[in-house]
């Protein structure tokens, strides 16, 4: 299984494979399963069906490692307009955005200028951003953008990942912000000096981390959104929550698109928050590896799909 993960990872990063696999219809049916379309109102659909069940949603736009600064400029002013379409339309959705695709790998102040921009027309709009986290090369980096958006906005939030060795002192020096954290595992290919080579391990610190984040909430009035679908470590998160005596609603679990959605819908029905993060757009291919690499059994579910094409 590791042996699998490993080369669905390595995949996700080839240039070949993201060029050709989505010209094949069977590779399209199969990431159907994981978006609900490739375009903006597919997404807004989804997310209307998640409302009318008290679910809510994140829209991202997919993409990454873009280097033309025009380009960016495009992505940033797509975000803009969902954002005002999720107003227009009274939707319970926020957005996730990847900085390298605002041109951070042109330039830290191109991507930095972006997102203010985006963060910006949230505000006006009433709404929240999360920055989500790309591999370690990139962590440094992302919290500087993080803490110097965060000094202006308090409607900005940044994803920590589990299974870097880092994040538990990064977590420390975040909560004087007042954050928003969404914790995840980490689906990107990391050397075993910088994380956690093992599942168990990284279950492990997750828990600690989940631990204190539901700690900080009321002390440093931490937005906290726990990201994982592992049924065991949801089971344990309820546990710290009736023993703590937390409010329910005063954390949220947040989940991917087709993935657990029947868990989702007993959390919210049991009093907790609940969002699904709804991704789209034709750029799906190293994220869907991704996925692929979190869970590779759902490499059956692409099988299903060659054979019966």
């Amino acid at each position: 299984m590791a042996l699998m993960r490993s080369m669905l990872l390595a995949a996700s990063k080839s240039q070949w494979l993201r060029e050709r696999i989505p010209q094949f219809e069977f590779s399209r049916r199969a990431v159907a399963r994981f978006m609900p379309g490739e375009d903006l109102s597919s997404a807004l659909n989804a997310a209307a069906g998640f409302q009318q069940l008290g679910i809510g949603a994140v829209l991202t736009y997919l993409g990454e490692n873009v280097k033309d600064a025009a380009e960016a400029r495009r992505v940033t002013d797509h975000y803009c307009d969902a954002i005002s379409r999720i107003a227009e339309t009274g939707l319970n959705g926020e957005i996730s955005v990847k900085l390298t695709q605002l041109g951070h790998d042109t330039r830290t102040e191109i991507s930095r200028e972006n997102l203010q921009q985006i963060v910006d027309r949230a505000q006006r709009s009433r709404n929240f951003v999360w920055i989500d986290m790309e591999d370690s090369s990139y962590t440094d980096s992302t919290l500087d953008v993080y803490r110097a958006i965060r000094s202006q906005y308090s409607n900005v939030g940044v994803c920590l990942q589990a299974y870097l060795y880092r994040t538990r002192r990064d977590l420390e020096t975040l909560l004087p912000l007042s954050p928003g954290i969404r914790l995840v595992k980490g689906a990107y290919r990391e050397p075993p000096h910088i994380a956690f080579p093992k599942k168990k391990d990284v279950d492990t610190n997750f828990m600690v981390l989940a631990a204190d984040l539901l700690n900080t909430i009321e002390r440093h009035k931490t937005r906290v959104a726990i990201a994982t679908h592992d049924a065991r470590l949801c089971e344990r998160i309820q546990k710290i929550v009736i023993e703590k005596d937390i409010p329910k609603n005063a954390f949220e679990f947040q989940m991917l698109y087709g993935i657990r959605s029947a868990a989702m819908k007993d959390l919210t029905q049991n009093g907790y928050r609940g969002r699904v993060l709804i991704s789209y757009g034709p750029a799906w291919f190293p994220w869907y590896m991704r996925r692929l690499a979190e869970r590779p059994a759902n490499l059956l579910f692409v099988l299903r799909n060659v054979l019966s094409s």
